[in-house]
């Protein structure tokens, strides 16, 4: 090869043309398109797992993800879900109080960086070593009961506090009450605690004469803030008289106290004014004041004046007062939360309010938007719209668009707690099941939440029922009657017999899967009845009515033996049962007995009516001896029960033969 050759051999003249232009067009897009370097975006530890769980879409099928992947092992009612829920819950209370009961075993630093979740918590005692750190590690981990201990041993050991460490103390005792709150790894029982707090919400429970006052009577020279938060403590948990002293005292030195202060003074109006016209006069003057001292109002005061008007009654004044101020806080640029709304609705329908279109207006207002919680009383909104949609306005269309608001982005956070989302379905399939079609109903909404996101109630059981028998389309009746089973219901004797009234009114025939799921559900009713407990309280009353009602829905599937053993414990038990079976349900019996060629067991079945004061006892008689033929013996109990001069003259005919 010659390699000299080659080398010498150069590119043509256009390759270098071509190149140079390359080079002058790489230059011209680099810089019209310069790289810039967006601003640092601050990440939580839990935004990738938010962002992947976006791009799934939640299966209204499958259950919640604490309970066990295992049909059996997931509850089906109410009380099972709040159970098993609460039980788990228990197991993490059982491994807190083992570290704090066992904190020497809990000493080793396995991790690395160290958990403190881990670690076992302080205990402290008369004797133990405090200092500063120790009470400002203690308020900002909330630990109430702690913080108050250390405080007092600091005291006892005479070390100085500070002023800005004691409003820190201060703060969050009147917060909290002095009581340690629920720890935030509880969430089952936060979950669940709502309903144990109903009766607390609105009385008097603030700790008079608490570590709470005597923290804020111990400051030397209380300021605004010393005053504010003592008064939002008291406020809170309505202690307002005395609150309201501690106002006028605070005025009177004149300190300028914060808008939450003025808002938890507003939020007491009805503890501490009568009459409605009292209550708005109040109302304004605390807005006066806040204006005088250049206190500027927030979506707090908002809120807090819309709760004191919502509870004047179906009071024009309040109304009126309400619209102007929704149109003044906008004018400050203060946007209403959905909490905002929530008073707004309690304001305008009331019980024997006219109706009105008030909530139209606000779904247009809020259609189409995530929203995040501003304020406590937001998780009140889908539950109350839902109520007025049902029970004020009935309104399908806008129960959709309420529901379908809530499904909206993260908007599902704001349902509340588990009360708030069991009415708030409740209120939206009973409205549902009365206003669609039932075949749309049970496709579109009752398989999609029962039983994973709401179990029915009985009362919406039995709306459910009412519908069934309205449109005649007993088709879902079996689906029902297992839920029932499932969901504690089986017990309820409103709903047992509203089912057996359903199946016995619409036979069917036509359909005999229909017909042997309509036996079975007897039978096991039947079954239930007799294996319930005597001392059970609420139990199944087992009457003769009842009994004969399933007795036919045995016989219409041929299961003859079941009904023979029903028909016996009539009979047998006919003195202690109350009630008899329907006549048609007797007669029924008998013509299976004809069919199966039992004349011993209808003329017992005859003797039953003979017994209960049927009139047509002749008659069945007479039926039953002409379609069979009967011996002697036979004839013999029969005319014993009807004396009938027929079957006595059949009888001597026979005898006489026989001779």
């Amino acid at each position: 090869m010659n390699l000299p050759a080659l080398i010498s051999k150069r590119p043509p003249a256009y390759f270098y043309a071509s190149l140079n232009v390359l080079r002058r067009s790489l230059s011209q897009a680099a810089d019209e398109e310069r790289i810039e370097i967006p601003k640092r975006i601050h990440r939580g530890p839990t935004d990738i797992l938010k962002a992947l769980e976006k791009t799934i879409s939640r299966d209204p099928t499958a259950a919640h993800y604490k309970y066990h992947d295992d049909p059996y092992l997931i509850p089906m009612s109410n009380i099972g879900k709040r159970t098993f829920a609460m039980a788990q819950e228990s197991g993490r209370k059982s491994a807190h109080w083992i570290r704090k009961e066992h904190a020497d075993l809990f000493n080793h630093k396995e991790a690395d960086p160290a958990i403190p979740s881990f670690f076992p918590k302080l205990v402290y005692n008369e004797n133990s070593q405090v200092t500063i750190e120790d009470l400002t590690k203690a308020i900002e981990e909330h630990r109430v009961q702690d913080a108050q201990f250390i405080y007092n041993l600091l005291k006892k050991s005479e070390q100085e506090v500070n002023d800005k460490l004691k409003q820190m103390l201060l703060e969050l005792v009147c917060y909290f009450n002095c009581d340690d709150s629920i720890d935030e790894e509880f969430i089952e029982e936060r979950w669940f605690k709502q309903s144990s707090n109903l009766k607390d919400r609105m009385r008097k429970t603030w700790k008079d004469g608490s570590f709470a006052e005597e923290l804020f009577q111990s400051v030397t020279n209380p300021t605004a803030d010393t005053y504010s938060a003592i008064i939002q403590g008291m406020n809170k948990y309505f202690q307002a008289d005395r609150a309201w002293k501690l106002f006028e005292e605070s005025q009177a030195k004149g300190l300028v106290l914060t808008t939450d202060a003025y808002n938890s003074l507003i939020r007491v109006t009805n503890f501490l004014k009568e009459s409605a016209d009292k209550r708005l006069d109040f109302i304004t003057n605390i807005l006066s004041d806040m204006n005088k001292c250049g206190v500027a109002p927030n979506l707090g005061t908002l809120n807090a004046v819309l709760h004191s008007l919502s509870s004047m009654g179906s009071n024009r004044s309040a109304r009126e007062f309400l619209m102007g101020l929704l149109s003044e806080f906008r004018t400050l640029g203060i946007e209403p939360s959905l909490g905002s709304w929530y008073y707004v609705m309690i304001t305008f329908y009331k019980e024997r309010s006219p109706p009105t279109t008030v909530l139209y207006e606000i779904m247009n207002q809020i259609k189409d938007k995530e929203h995040s919680i501003r304020d406590l009383s937001d998780t009140n909104f889908f539950v109350t719209a839902m109520d007025v949609c049902r029970n004020h306005l009935n309104d399908v269309e806008l129960a959709k668009r309420i529901n379908d608001l809530l499904h909206y982005g993260d908007n599902y956070n704001l349902i509340g707690d588990s009360f708030k989302e069991s009415i708030y379905y409740r209120h939206y399939v009973i409205l549902m099941v009365a206003n669609t079609p039932l075949e749309e109903f049970m496709r579109d909404i009752y398989d999609l939440l029962v039983p994973n996101i709401y179990i029915p109630e009985p009362g919406v059981m039995n709306e459910i029922l009412k519908q069934i028998e309205l449109n005649g389309i007993v088709e879902y009746l079996p689906k029902i009657w297992s839920d029932m089973v499932s969901f504690d219901h089986a017990n309820r004797e409103n709903l047992v017999d509203y089912v057996v009234d359903i199946m016995i009114e619409n036979p069917q025939p036509e359909n005999p899967s229909l017909t042997e799921h309509f036996s079975k559900i007897a039978w096991d009713i039947y079954k239930r009845i007799e294996e319930q407990n005597v001392r059970k309280i609420g139990k199944i009353s087992a009457t003769g009515g009842k009994y004969g009602k399933m007795m036919a829905l045995l016989l219409r599937n041929n299961d003859f033996e079941q009904g023979c053993k029903i028909m016996e414990k009539l009979d047998k038990e006919h003195q202690t049962i109350p009630g008899v079976p329907r006549l048609e349900d007797l007669e029924l019996f008998i013509d299976h007995c004809i069919e199966n060629k039992m004349p011993s067991r209808a003329i017992a079945c005859i003797q039953y009516c003979s017994d209960s004061g049927f009139a047509e006892c002749g008659a069945l008689a007479s039926k039953l001896n002409e379609k069979l033929t009967l011996d002697e013996s036979h004839l013999q109990k029969l005319f014993k029960i009807v004396g009938d001069l027929k079957l006595s003259d059949k009888i001597s005919q026979e005898q006489n033969e026989s001779k």
